[in-house]
């Protein structure tokens, strides 16, 4: 962590492909002393993570464009534009696109850390390319080690 203030220009960022959405890390949990995460995101319509939770992180979501579905525990509602989510460690959630065009969001993690998952386990962009949607090929060993690793913890299956 540097002793100064941080600046991050408009178009700078580890910017990777993961599980069909793009995501931007404009700063890691290394560049603030672990304090923040913050990661800019493109959801095309159908993208967003399957639920899950996170354990020693929170998660605070800030709508740009779109509008995204947001699970939050057993409720669901639709965020729009302007609209800021607070998901406390521990509450199961997710977001989806339902609708037609992409939507976009700046979303943080306190403390930081969990945005690592999309650096180390993104694939990078392709210029001229749409994201693709992962399949079912893509959850490995090595994806739910990386899970693990960045406070990711996915619901047991139902029925388990």
């Amino acid at each position: 962590m540097t002793a100064q203030g941080l600046h991050v220009p408009a178009d700078e960022g580890r910017t990777t492909w993961f599980s069909g959405d793009v995501y931007t890390v404009k700063l890691a949990a290394e560049q603030t002393g672990g304090v923040l995460g913050a990661i800019e995101a493109s959801v095309p319509p159908g993208g967003g993570p399957p639920p899950h939770t996170h354990t020693r992180s929170d998660e605070t979501f800030y709508l740009t464009s779109g509008e995204l579905e947001f699970l939050e525990g057993e409720r669901t509602f639709t965020a729009r534009v302007g609209d800021l989510v607070f998901l406390p460690r521990g509450v199961l959630h997710r977001f989806t696109n339902t609708g037609l065009k992409p939507a976009s969001m700046l979303f943080l993690y306190t403390p930081g850390g969990s945005e690592g998952l999309f650096i180390e386990g993104g694939d990078e962009p392709r210029p001229g390319v749409q994201v693709q949607p992962w399949g079912p090929e893509r959850i490995t060993e090595k994806l739910l080690g990386l899970l693990d690793k960045y406070d990711n913890v996915l619901p047991p299956p139902p029925g388990v």
